[in-house]
């Protein structure tokens, strides 16, 4: 069973920085990516950044490019988003995923999610 464990969320001042972290288990295939989507209250989620696991790439929503970075330890299954200069409208709740290809297809996983507060 695919877990995913998200921590390092909190509140922090305009300009500041935060990282989260995301401990994925349970993942038996060599193909697979993890992420970070957020969702700000009444807005939809969107995605912020991830990282291909199998061949290192990355993806960073516009609006982080920058400011964001995603790295990846191997040895401890864990995939890091680096967050400088945040703004208060990085305001949200930041849900870890991970997309999973089992051969047949992509499967989709949720870790919970952490709040990230950027007072102004």
């Amino acid at each position: 069973e695919v877990q995913l464990q998200a921590s390092g969320g909190g509140l922090v001042q305009t300009g500041e920085s935060l990282s989260l972290s995301c401990a994925a288990s349970g993942i038996t295939f060599d193909d697979y990516a993890i992420g970070w989507f957020r969702q700000a209250p009444g807005k939809g989620r969107e995605a912020v950044s991830c990282i291909s696991r199998s061949d290192g790439t990355t993806y960073y929503a516009d609006s982080v490019k920058g400011r964001f970075t995603i790295s990846g330890d191997d040895a401890k299954n864990t995939v890091y988003l680096q967050m400088n200069n945040l703004q208060p409208e990085d305001t949200a709740v930041y849900f870890c995923n991970a997309e999973v290809n089992d051969g047949q297809g992509w499967d989709d996983y949720w870790g919970q999610g952490t709040l990230v507060t950027v007072s102004s």
